[in-house]
């Protein structure tokens, strides 16, 4: 939890969505291709299992990841 931002995970999943948004388990598979942290990875492993119409929906279930990274 407190090595994850906002911003890594978007970075990662925001292939993932398209027209129809993006089933969770295609954004967990877009983190693991980009080579997504462990860390990253359990953050994600927190959605519900549904499909999310835009990256913005996913931090309704992540309320506690940072955008960014304090230096």
């Amino acid at each position: 939890m407190g090595n994850v931002a906002r911003v890594q995970i978007a970075d990662l999943v925001a292939d993932a969505f398209g027209p129809s948004g993006a089933h969770r388990s295609e954004i967990l598979a877009a983190a693991v291709a980009g080579g997504g942290s462990p860390e990253l990875l359990a953050e994600l492993e927190r959605l519900p299992d549904r499909t999310f119409a835009t990256m913005r929906d996913l931090w309704d279930h992540l309320p506690d990841v940072p955008i960014r990274l304090e230096p």
